[in-house]
């Protein structure tokens, strides 16, 4: 059964703890919260002043996706802040390995967060380090993007190359799922599913949470 990740970059800000209250009692299991510099990405989102009240309004995983440059000089911060998962992008991490190294010493789950133009083959050497891989299916920076199809092949290879090495690495999918897509992405092997305007957009989040839980 898949793992609902709804993504905070589409909730209403002026409502967020309403949001927040509806998540806590819906079939969600993560919340996503996007982390975006405006250097790495094209976009500003939000930092510590919003993750922090949000991960002490909820029990479940924040599973926060760093979209930043430099994310080791943050990995401290975040932890303080309440993240149980931190994710950064391979294409900002020269030295990925010292960066999965801090992020666990830090009693957080690692994550590698990849671009629609990066393959999965550069995670091979390192993938025993990682324990989530969140493959990006749409450019980073915006929600509301169209899911590009040659997501799922990537899916597919990284599924083998985690069964090959016999790993409990996760599988993140983040951008353009909807109920119509999901299944397709969950065939070819993807653990986790953020979801962020399917969720919050639809007439009732707490039925489409439902509906994608029961994929």
């Amino acid at each position: 059964m898949a793992l609902i990740a709804p993504s905070l970059l589409s909730a209403d800000f002026l409502n967020l703890q309403k949001d927040c209250d509806m998540l806590n009692a819906s079939e969600a299991d993560w919340f996503h919260l996007d982390v975006m510099d405006g250097r790495f990405v094209p976009n500003i989102s939000f930092g510590f002043p919003v993750i922090e009240p949000v991960c002490k309004a909820t029990t479940k995983t924040c599973d926060v996706h760093l979209m930043i440059l430099e994310p080791g000089n943050y990995a401290e911060a975040f932890q303080k802040a309440g993240a149980d998962i931190l994710t950064v992008h391979y294409e900002a991490c020269a030295h990925l390995h010292r960066n999965l190294q801090q992020i666990r010493s830090l009693g957080m789950k690692a994550g590698v967060a990849l671009n629609p133009h990066t393959p999965v083959y550069l995670l091979s050497d390192i993938l025993q380090d990682i324990d989530l891989v969140c493959i990006m299916s749409v450019n980073p920076g915006f929600g509301g993007q169209k899911f590009i199809p040659q997501t799922l092949s990537k899916i597919a290879e990284l599924k083998k190359m985690i069964t090959d090495k016999n790993l409990a690495t996760l599988i993140e999918i983040d951008g353009g799922v909807t109920l119509e897509n999901a299944p397709s992405i969950l065939a070819a092997g993807a653990d986790v599913l953020v979801a962020g305007n399917t969720v919050f957009k639809s007439a009732d989040p707490t039925a489409t949470i439902a509906a994608l839980k029961k994929l």
